[in-house]
């Protein structure tokens, strides 16, 4: 099986799965996953640092084995509950009688409820806390909401590794490292507006807290690792800042051509005025990528008909993604158009007024696009060029 050895004594046991293609029934894996495991062996004890996903536990054992029975592990560490990483610790702590498993209080609260481990079995860590291997010493560092309320990072105070679980993670099974992949900070880029995004602040905030440590490398629970942790930490200060580039997204759906001839009059007319436009057509795009322009992206267009006195479904969908994912962008323009009823526009703006992007514009129109109207959509494009190149102080 494939074993690395990272470190004397640290070893990643981890899975690849090549064959994933979808995450949380949402996400696009077109380079599948990982699911990351390290086996850290002191001289006194050794620990398990998260375990795989449902369906690998026997591959997770083999992997273990290479390097000691899989009984005489002694610790478990759960640095965040969901099942990709935590849903062998049944298996494990059956085989593995001796075992503790370390997290968090909260850790103990959903662990509980999902895995349902003896509560003799269980040994709760807080912020500073260390449990000492032998010659290893791990210190854990609590860091809520990275993105469930119980995650705590893991750092090998020795080997100057650390564990976030998935900050700075990637969906990708490809490489050991990250400088071996050509397209990384892109794939990097699309994890974290998916996963990361909303939880900007708790970013912000566990990177204060590990910029106090001596780093050499950084070992996620998905993708490859990190052996020149300043890099990536470097587009993570970017992106949980919420640093935006003169860049809008366009995000738009059209059923017979009029929205999507507005949209066309809107981005050239940025595209006209130097900005850098990036557009999805939602009936084709996926939410990964569009994720991943939202990070630092300064403007969203939202272009959607009206259906049945609503958003297009796809429209609707848009705009839960962008209020879900909380992108820095300051500035919104919505272009909608209907045929015997409208609906559409209204219910958009009900959406973004619940984020803090501020919509400078609107323009929905019946029928097809006069060339007034396609005038007016490229007026609100220069618009949004106009706010974008605007640039706050950084």
């Amino acid at each position: 099986m494939e074993v690395r050895e990272l470190a004397k004594g640290i070893y990643w046991v981890g899975i690849r799965d090549w064959n994933r293609r979808l995450f949380d029934g949402l996400i696009p894996l077109p380079y599948g996953t990982t699911y990351n495991a390290y086996l850290v062996q002191g001289k006194d004890a050794t620990a398990l640092i998260d375990s795989t996903n449902p369906g690998f536990e026997g591959e997770l054992r083999s992997n273990i084995e290479e390097i000691l029975p899989i009984k005489d592990i002694d610790y478990l560490v759960m640095n965040h509950a969901e099942p990709d990483h935590a849903n062998a610790i049944p298996f494990l702590l059956e085989n593995a009688p001796e075992a503790k498993l370390v997290l968090t209080q909260q850790g103990a609260k959903i662990a509980g409820a999902l895995y349902h481990p003896q509560a003799d079995r269980v040994m709760t860590v807080k912020e500073g806390d260390v449990l000492d291997l032998g010659g290893k010493r791990l210190r854990f560092i609590e860091a809520p909401f990275l993105h469930w309320p119980e995650t705590m990072f893991t750092y090998a105070e020795e080997d100057k590794m650390l564990f976030p679980c998935d900050f700075t993670g990637a969906h990708t099974a490809a490489g050991d490292f990250a400088r071996e992949i050509p397209d990384y900070e892109w794939i990097a880029k699309k994890y974290f507006g998916e996963i990361m995004m909303p939880f900007a602040k708790n970013g912000r905030n566990a990177i204060e807290k590990i910029d106090k440590l001596e780093i050499e490398m950084i070992c996620p629970s998905h993708g490859p690792m990190h052996d020149d942790p300043k890099w990536i930490l470097g587009l993570y200060r970017n992106w949980t800042a919420g640093r935006t580039v003169r860049k809008v997204v366009v995000a738009y759906i059209s059923m017979w051509g009029s929205t999507e001839a507005l949209v066309k009059s809107a981005t050239s007319a940025m595209l006209s005025e130097g900005i850098d436009v990036r557009v999805y057509n939602l009936a084709e795009s996926d939410v990964a990528s569009l994720a991943g322009d939202l990070v630092d992206a300064d403007g969203i267009v939202l272009g959607a008909p009206t259906v049945l006195g609503q958003l297009h479904p796809l429209g609707l969908y848009a705009a839960a993604v962008v209020k879900a994912f909380k992108p820095p962008a300051r500035f919104g323009v919505l272009l909608s158009s209907y045929g015997w009823g409208g609906g559409a526009a209204k219910q958009a703006t009900e959406i973004l007024g619940q984020t803090k992007i501020q919509l400078i514009g609107a323009l929905d129109i019946n029928g097809r696009p006069s060339d007034a109207d396609l005038q007016k959509a490229a007026e609100l494009g220069k618009l949004m060029a106009g706010n974008v190149k605007e640039r706050p102080e950084a």
